[in-house]
């Protein structure tokens, strides 16, 4: 559970207990609007809480498609492929200055 989804819990709880206490209080002190009132905001909280908690309901990952795997793997590979000549080419070419005596700057 995240820290944000606790406070708006915690937040939850707090609402609702001020709605009760306040329903208490205005039917001890004979206020029926003011009880109605409070249990019309309970109601719009609740009605509020459950078609949130509906949407904060996680969905499924996303399916991956094989071939759009596969293309990438073939990718990497010609990637890989290609790197690993440029490495040969360079060495190859390094060689061949040394065999010359054409050694490069930070090479002597």
């Amino acid at each position: 559970m995240t820290g944000r989804s606790r406070i708006w819990q915690v937040a939850a709880v707090v609402f609702t207990f001020v709605n009760l206490a306040g329903i208490a209080w205005a039917v001890a002190e004979e206020e029926l609007a003011h009880a109605l009132a409070h249990v019309a905001a309970q109601l719009v909280g609740y009605v509020v809480w459950q078609l949130t908690s509906r949407t904060r309901q996680e969905d499924p990952p996303p399916q991956i498609d094989e071939r759009r795997i596969e293309y990438l793997q073939q990718s990497v590979d010609a990637i890989a492929l290609e790197v690993e000549r440029i490495g040969e080419k360079q060495r190859f070419s390094d060689k061949l200055r040394v065999e010359r005596g054409d050694l490069p700057e930070d090479k002597r």
